[in-house]
This record gives C-alpha cells, structure tokens and sequence, in this order.
C-alpha cells in the first residue's frame, strides 16, 4: 500500500501515536515516509501539531499540513468559526497523491473519527480514501464502549465500499480490565477485520528512541512488525 487513511472510533483512542508507529517501522525499513494531516484544529501557529509528533517519534519523516484552525473543535466548525477556507476531500486526495509520488508510504491522519467533517458540504476522510482508492486502518480504544463504535465505523466503511486493512487498539492498558482482555476477542468479530497491533499506554511519552525500538513490537506483519495478534490474545483474553 502506497497510502494509508488512519481514522479512529472518536477521538483521543491513540490515533496520532498509531500513526507514528507505522512511521517509524517503515522508517526503520528504509521506506520513505510522508505524514499528511488535513486539518489541525486546536494548535496555534507556533504550537506542535500531530504530524509534527509523529516525526519526533519516528524520525525522518516528510510532513505537511493543508490547514490549521486555532479552536479544538471538528474541522469544519473550526474552519466556520475561523473565518478560513475549510478542507475538501478532493483536497486530501490531490495532496496524498503528490506525495506518493516521492515516498514510498504516505500515511494520512484524520482528525477524529471517520466522519468528522472537514467542510459543510459533509466532506469526510472517508470522502479522501474513496477518491484515492486507499485502504482504512481504524484505532479503536481497548476498553468497555470500543465494541459498538469500532462496529459502527467498520459497517460504515462497507457500506462505502472502502478497504478496512484492520483494527489497532491505540492505547493497551496495563493492567488491563475484564472488558478490555474480552475486547480482544470480539473486535475482530464486530470489525469483521483482522487485529494489527496493540500499543501500550503512553507509548507516546516514550522517548523517540524507545518509541521506535518497540513499534515493530506493537505491529503486526501487515503494517510491517512482528505482533502476533494470536499469541496476544492467548496471553490476555480470559
């Protein structure tokens, strides 16, 4: 896959640090890797933003961001409030293109879940990935409430027609509760999609060297680690 659409079951479920683990094991392949985020909303001007956090974690990693809205809110009603020009599908599409005409991987990072919108007109990531043809990798959160949101997202992305790659669980607890060890069982059955790796809780506080020594660790074969969806279930499921 040249692109990747990250999308997540809402918001704050590790979509950023999931992003920046598939980053780093490419990087770490020797893959060349591009970070698109389409709409940064809740930073300032002089403030880091998400794709600027993958490439501290990562490393050497090409970013760019179409638009930045000051106000933490969905694109579209930061972009309203702001007074600036929102974000359009075609947009994300065009700019994800051009990248992948220089790198090897390009990963595009939503803002939210999968229908967050980015304009009034109801543009959505899940608008971009069609136009671009691009698989869907969705983070969910591990614990009590993933189940129906991960559904949700997944029957969504069918409906659509769009390629659900699988399923992350973007922050892993530890100690991790009943429902949580349960969820690993049922997420793929409600996804219909297969696990791609679990990343601990604050993983994204590691230091970047830790951070990309342990990413090939929290991702499996497919996304290009060695996490065995299999054996981390044996361990935690009851």
């Amino acid at each position: 896959m040249s692109v990747l659409m990250i999308t997540g079951t809402g918001t704050e479920v590790g979509k950023t640090v999931t992003t920046a683990a598939v980053a780093a094991v490419a990087v770490a392949a020797g893959r060349s890797v591009a970070v698109l985020k389409p709409a940064q909303t809740g930073v300032r001007p002089d403030e880091r933003g998400d794709a600027d956090e993958v490439a501290r974690l990562a490393g050497a990693v090409t970013t760019q961001e179409l638009a930045r809205y000051p106000e933490p809110l969905a694109p579209a009603t930061a972009a309203r409030r702001a007074g600036m020009p929102p974000v359009r599908p075609h947009e994300v599409a065009e700019a994800a293109a051009k990248l992948a005409v220089e790198h090897d991987l390009v990963l595009v990072e939503g803002a939210g879940g999968l229908l967050v919108r980015f304009d009034d007109e109801g543009g959505t990531l899940a608008d971009a990935a069609r136009l671009l043809a691009a698989p869907m990798l969705v983070v969910a959160s591990a614990g009590l409430g993933t189940l129906n949101t991960s559904e949700l997202t997944s029957r969504e992305l069918r409906r659509r027609g769009l390629d659900l790659a699988g399923v992350v669980i973007g922050s892993w607890p530890d100690p991790a509760d009943l429902a949580s060890r349960c969820n690993l069982v049922d997420l793929p059955v409600v996804a219909e999609a297969p696990l791609l790796g679990a990343l601990p809780a604050g993983a994204g506080a590691y230091a970047p060297a830790d951070f990309r020594a342990g990413a090939p660790t929290w991702l499996a074969p497919r996304l290009g680690g060695a996490w065995d969806a299999a054996a981390f279930t044996s361990a935690f499921a009851p």
